[in-house]
């Protein structure tokens, strides 16, 4: 199926690894000239070429630069100044206890998972809006509307994304610009690995068992009983970002492997 990206420019923010890295190369798969960001210049000079020895016939390019910070998006909006795909996927998340968590914990989680797409947005919606094309995809969580209760500043900032993507979707209105919301489930990337490392390597299960023992005792409303693969949410995000997919907006997408209960 042609997804008519070709060509399209596409930022991803945090793409050097996991949700990110995986959207990338599927939108790269469909042709789009992909833009990857993440911190470490190796990280991103890394994947860069990779995609690129992957589709040559694509232009991927690199920008390292922490986009928490207000000189990393200067640096990035002086470099991109414009795209027609923007994926707000840059994240952080830890198992904490409520009780333990700071001032300062919820801070640098609001800043990093929610003002960081803000202003992402901010500085591109215009520019799409003036072109009258382009998609603003959130990475959420199926955490911001299902807290599990493991992450509470995590959640919080989940349930920030869906109402901040409403809300500039109310912008769009007769133009063929979407804003939409991704809420993958449990999914197996590089940080859900340690995770489990962490929770399990001192204990007597064998590590094949690790995955289905987690979404047994920790994610039992899942129908699928299994980690989700990057590459199942990049496919997702691909046909979310394509040109012929414009009928929907302001949408909470669920691809949560029937975690959430569906109310009738």
């Amino acid at each position: 199926m042609d997804l008519h990206l070709t060509n399209k420019s596409a930022l991803i923010t945090g793409s050097t690894k996991g949700i990110g890295k995986a959207i990338a190369v599927q939108m790269a798969n469909e042709g789009a000239n992909v833009i990857i960001n993440g911190r470490k210049a190796v990280d991103v000079d890394r994947v860069v070429t990779e995609i690129k020895n992957q589709f040559p016939n694509t232009s991927p390019v690199g920008i390292a630069a922490d986009i928490s910070t207000t000189d990393g998006q200067t640096e990035l909006f002086q470099k991109i100044p414009t795209v027609d795909i923007l994926v707000n996927n840059m994240g952080i998340f830890q198992p904490m206890d409520y009780l333990d968590i700071t001032d300062e914990t919820w801070e640098k989680f609001f800043k990093v998972n929610v003002l960081s797409g803000n202003a992402l947005s901010k500085f591109y919606l215009p520019k799409m809006l003036a072109k009258d094309f382009g998609r603003i995809i959130f990475i959420a969580s199926e955490e911001a509307i299902m807290p599990s209760g493991e992450m509470p500043q995590y959640s919080m900032t989940k349930s920030m994304n869906l109402s901040l993507a409403k809300s500039l979707s109310l912008l769009t209105k007769s133009t063929h610009v979407t804003v939409n919301t991704i809420m993958p489930g449990s999914t197996l990337t590089e940080g859900v690995e340690k995770m489990l490392t962490d929770m399990y390597s001192e204990s007597d299960l064998p590590k094949e068992q690790w995955e289905a023992d987690f979404m047994k005792n920790h994610r039992s409303r899942s129908q699928i009983q299994r980690l989700i693969r990057p590459e199942e949410i990049g496919r997702f995000a691909a046909f979310v970002a394509s040109p012929d997919n414009s009928s929907f907006s302001g949408e909470a997408l669920r691809l949560d492997g029937g975690l959430v209960p569906t109310i009738m």
